[in-house]
């Protein structure tokens, strides 16, 4: 199994250029399930869950090319030849959901498996059946399956009222609603980059939608939908993950593609924190303005809140800040798995709940340690290359579902790092 090696020697230098968006492109594949006529992705991150979810649109008839070194994504799925999705695949990957809303919407029926993916927290697709409910869905749970059906052959249009943002049940919710017959507005729905990115897709593809980046998208059902051509919008996570590469290590970074509204939110904090971050025409300059960071304090929140994708990355850095942090994550349960692996490092942290008091030590220390889910893997890569010393990361499986390229993109910035077997 792979683990992957890093010597911390201060400060980086370079440029990164940042990936599409993983979110983004798992939620934009299964779109194709919505039409006969072929559905192409540009700017498609190269993940080992982009690979999970062809294999899953492949075992439903879908057709799907990876072309350009992965980057473009052709797929059509004229013909869908078998509407269940398999526990073996969606086990793997809780996005694996998505492909639900889509063949219920097209072809009136779908069985899939109840997903897996990373184990933090129990992510629970209850408000995924709610919304197909609403939409006159007929839905039996069974030996681990969704049985759906659509009476009639075709949702309807319907009110659906989430009693929290959900982001995978936006997503699916949105997609089955192009079809549905009728009108269907969706409420308190997530307001993330990746929703408004699929809208603007499915409107391509002639769906009718207006309201994707606030909390109430309405959408008016249509008979059939067309192809499209569409760019992945640029993946936020990864951006905020490099920005904080010089943050932690000293040094300025440009993370090429990187915009302000991606990750708002996020910047506010480290500019409390002392890092200086600026638009440029090519992306975003990020530094530390003086010194080491400060100490600030992080509560996650749904978009445009600070992420909970990047709390455990944050973490890392406040590791080193002046003064004492506190962090409330109130997305994800069972979600500072990291914090253990990181006091391995000599990190000052104590963990009560869904809070963590995070005292900032001058300096970490390499060690053995082990990735427990995809964020936690890539936050100590960054405490790595902060330590004194050699520090090995292990299980990095978790890192290849969410990181393309990782180690070259770091080495281009002066890293030492690299993979090694054991």
């Amino acid at each position: 199994m792979d683990s992957i090696l890093v010597k911390g020697n201060g400060a980086l230098s370079g440029t990164i250029p940042i990936a599409g968006a993983k979110n983004a492109c798992l939620t934009l594949m299964p779109a194709t399930l919505l039409s006969e006529e072929p559905l192409t992705l540009t700017n498609a991150p190269r993940l080992s869950d982009i690979a999970t979810m062809t294999q899953l649109l492949q075992s439903l008839g879908a057709e799907v090319a990876s072309l350009q070194d992965g980057l473009v994504l052709a797929m059509s799925s004229h013909n869908i030849a078998n509407h269940t999705a398999d526990y073996d695949i969606v086990r793997k990957m809780r996005a694996s959901i998505l492909v639900l809303g889509p063949m219920l919407a097209r072809d009136g029926h779908a069985v899939v498996s109840l997903p897996g993916g990373c184990a933090i927290g129990a992510r629970p697709v209850d408000l995924h059946l709610q919304a197909f409910e609403a939409m006159g869905a007929e839905l039996d749970l069974r030996d681990g399956y969704v049985h759906a059906k659509a009476p009639g052959g075709r949702l309807r249009g319907a009110v659906v009222n989430f009693p929290f943002v959900s982001v995978g049940a936006t997503e699916n919710a949105l997609m089955a609603a192009t079809l549905a017959k009728g009108t269907t507005v969706l409420k308190n729905a997530a307001r993330e980059p990746e929703i408004v990115d699929l809208a603007r897709c499915l409107r391509k593809m002639g769906a009718q939608i207006e309201g994707e980046g606030t909390s109430t998208i309405t959408i008016q059902g249509v008979d059939r939908l067309n192809g499209a051509t569409h760019p992945v919008v640029t993946d936020r996570i990864e951006l905020g993950t490099y920005m904080l590469v010089p943050a932690i290590c000293g040094g300025e970074v440009e993370c090429l593609g990187g915009t302000l509204e991606l990750v708002g939110a996020f910047a506010e904090k480290l500019d409390a924190a002392g890092v200086s971050v600026t638009q440029t025409e090519r992306g975003l300059k990020v530094s530390r303005k003086n010194g080491r960071v400060h100490a600030v304090d992080v509560v996650t929140e749904p978009f445009p809140g600070f992420p909970t994708d990047l709390q455990a990355q944050m973490m890392a850095l406040l590791c080193t800040a002046e003064g004492t942090s506190v962090l409330e994550e109130r997305i994800f349960e069972n979600r500072f798995m990291h914090a253990p692996e990181l006091t391995r490092m000599g990190a000052k942290i104590e963990v009560h709940g869904g809070t963590a008091k995070v005292t900032g030590v001058a300096r970490l220390k390499g060690a053995r340690v082990m990735a427990t889910d995809l964020r936690a893997s890539v936050s100590l890569i960054l405490a790595a290359l902060a330590a004194e010393g050699e520090t090995v990361v292990s299980r990095v499986y978790h890192l290849d579902r969410g990181y393309e390229r990782l180690e070259e993109k770091l080495r281009a910035c002066g890293a030492q790092i690299e993979r090694i077997s054991q």
